[in-house]
């Protein structure tokens, strides 16, 4: 006898695991299905992100960016430290001890909210009547049969793999392999200079790596704001120590016992280098992986993605998508957003994703963060605008704080002042950068932050400043 649910979800990651407790409060019983399991082979929730991802990647920056300043900053502080370490097996215990506390939590809030808990690889299977019928399996072997009035396809994404290139994570390797090497390489390359290879880069060279990150692309950071993209690039090679090749055309890559060799081409010249640990993060593409999508005729689209209207809807009846399965930024809290706008579409509510103020998130040191239209969109759309900029080199937070690079820029139409685009480098801007989002939420103008009081000193005195230079009237510029 099959178990019945309201709803069903594929997949236990960011986008899964809130559309199952978003759904069950609303009333719906509901199962999670998800096959991710830990190194030691157990269950653990939360998908790539929790997992592999942007947890456990914040959690070695932290302690990368703790040993940095042992090193370099805390005498300026008065602060003398001889012989520093890194116990890079330590290090990798907190990430761990992270992983499940987090994971667990999860667990925890599924077991709050009676969502069923079921671990293996689901796949549609077909319908009975106006229910979905869904196969569990584990190892290969069928475990579980369920039956679900909706189901909700959040099986994220995959890394994309470099043709001919297989991924073995000992010396080739991907976010979870770069997030697990049990030692610092000597010789670290990186192809890709995405958001994956400059953070873990960024890691690596702190505890000592020497570091070359290989990017096909002639642009930096080509999606940011170019005027936040070039000052992140002089941070990042100058002040970092990234080693970063633009407009590399990658050739033969080859392993070793225990080393592996890239030739390459840059600017006409053929490069061989030879690295004993690569990363490879030339970016991720759709996981339907054993989903059962040709079978049940789900339809796919010419990269693999799942084919959904702006409502999430399939073309299969009460079948839903959301997050890295499906087109849009492949983001955690994009994925989340869709997983609570699906379940509440199932009550009958109208929620609403605004894919336009998505925020966009870096965390290397400065951070990188931005919302909405670059200066480089607005130019190619015609819009008029105007700008304002406010660096950090003079606010005293983050002159305080010893972290007085970079800075904010606000983009606002020429004619209504409504705010178009905010962009930001610097301390903490991952966390500053949502006073921009419920700003352009909220429809507001340059003038509106301009006028609202930030307190003093704070490091979003600095939004505060670019808001005012939009309109010429900088106050400390």
């Amino acid at each position: 006898m099959s178990q019945q649910f309201d709803v069903v979800v594929i997949g236990g990651g960011p986008g899964g695991y809130v559309a199952a407790i978003r759904a069950a409060q609303l009333g719906f019983a509901t199962a999670c299905i998800d096959a991710f399991k830990n190194p030691e082979g157990q269950p653990s929730l939360g998908g790539t992100c929790l997992n592999v991802g942007c947890i456990p990647s914040k959690a070695l920056l932290q302690s990368s960016e703790n040993f940095h300043a042992v090193q370099h900053d805390f005498a300026k502080h008065g602060i003398s430290v001889e012989g520093a370490q890194m116990d890079v097996a330590k290090m990798l215990e907190r990430k761990n001890g992270i992983i499940a506390k987090n994971a667990g939590g999860i667990a925890f809030l599924f077991k709050k909210n009676k969502v069923a808990n079921i671990h293996g690889l689901g796949a549609l299977k077909g319908r009975q009547g106006d229910k979905w019928v869904i196969e569990v399996s584990n190892d290969g072997a069928v475990v579980d049969t369920l039956e679900a009035t909706h189901v909700i396809v959040a099986t994220g994404s995959n890394p994309r793999q470099l043709p001919g290139l297989p991924t073995d994570n000992q010396l080739v390797l991907d976010n979870a392999g770069a997030l697990a090497l049990p030692a610092v390489p000597k010789r670290l390359g990186i192809i890709g200079a995405g958001v994956i290879g400059l953070e873990m880069g960024s890691v690596w060279k702190r505890l000592g790596a020497e570091v070359t990150v290989l990017e096909a692309m002639p642009t930096f950071l080509a999606a940011a704001d170019q005027q936040i993209a070039k000052e992140a690039f002089k941070t990042l090679t100058k002040d970092t120590g990234l080693d970063i090749k633009l407009g590399v055309k990658i050739g033969e890559v080859k392993t070793g016992a225990d080393s592996v060799s890239v030739s390459y081409e840059l600017n006409g010249e053929a490069t061989t280098t030879e690295f004993d640990k690569l990363i490879v993060s030339i970016g991720r593409i759709p996981n339907t992986q054993g989903l059962g999508a040709e079978a049940v005729g789900l339809a796919l689209d010419e990269r693999g993605f799942v084919v959904v209207d702006d409502h999430c809807r399939t073309n299969l009846p009460n079948v839903w998508a959301i997050g890295d399965v499906v087109r849009g930024p492949m983001l955690a809290h994009k994925a989340s957003e869709e997983g609570v706008a699906v379940a509440e579409r199932l009550a009958g509510q109208k929620p609403h994703v605004d894919f336009a103020t998505i925020p966009w998130v870096i965390y290397t040191s400065p951070e990188i963060a931005w919302v909405g239209k670059t200066e480089e969109q607005l130019k190619a759309e015609g819009v008029e605008y105007k700008k304002g900029t406010s660096s950090f080199a003079a606010n005293g937070r983050a002159l305080g704080l010893g972290q007085a690079q970079g800075m904010v820029k606000l983009l606002a139409c020429a004619k209504t002042d409504r705010i178009l685009g905010v962009h930001m480098i610097g301390p903490m801007v991952s966390e500053l950068i949502s006073e921009a989002v419920v700003a352009m939420e909220f429809k507001a103008s340059s003038e509106d932050i301009a006028r609202i009081v930030h307190a003093h000193p704070t490091l979003s005195e600095v939004t505060h400043e670019a808001a005012l230079a939009a309109d010429k009237r900088a106050l400390h510029g």
